[in-house]
C-alpha cells in the first residue's frame, strides 16, 4: 500500500455534496448527484467518462457559471480557502481565468 503524503496545507479545492438540477416538464433532473471531490495543490486532475455523464456540467457548476442557465447548484465547494458560493459577480470577475479555470477538451469549439 502507497505511504500517505500529508499536506501542511488544505487541498486546493474541496466539493463536498454538489449538486446541480435542471428543471424539466417531468420533473427535475440530477446532472451531478453528491459529487465529493479534492484536488491537491500540484496536483493535476482530468475528468473523464462518457457523453452526458455530467464532466462538463460539474465543471461549470464549480466555476458558478450555471445559475443564469436553470441550473440549480448546491453543496459546498471551497477553492483555496474560499467559500466560492459566497462570491459576488465582481469576485468571481476576478478569479476566474485568473485562479480558476477550466480547458475544454476541444478548445476550439
Amino acid at each position: 500500500m502507497p505511504a500517505q503524503i500529508s499536506s501542511p496545507l488544505p487541498p486546493l479545492l474541496k466539493v463536498r455534496g454538489l449538486r446541480t438540477v435542471f428543471p424539466t416538464p417531468d420533473g427535475d433532473a440530477r446532472a451531478v448527484d453528491q459529487l465529493d471531490l479534492e484536488i491537491e495543490r500540484g496536483e493535476i486532475v482530468g475528468i473523464v467518462g462518457e457523453s452526458g455523464s455530467g464532466k462538463t456540467v460539474t465543471a461549470l457548476s464549480i466555476l458558478g457559471l450555471l445559475q443564469n442557465a436553470g441550473g440549480s447548484v448546491s453543496g459546498d465547494i471551497v477553492f483555496d480557502g474560499i467559500d466560492l458560493s459566497t462570491l459576488s459577480d465582481q469576485a468571481w470577475a476576478r478569479i476566474r481565468g485568473a485562479r480558476i479555470g477550466l480547458i475544454f477538451q476541444d478548445p476550439k469549439s
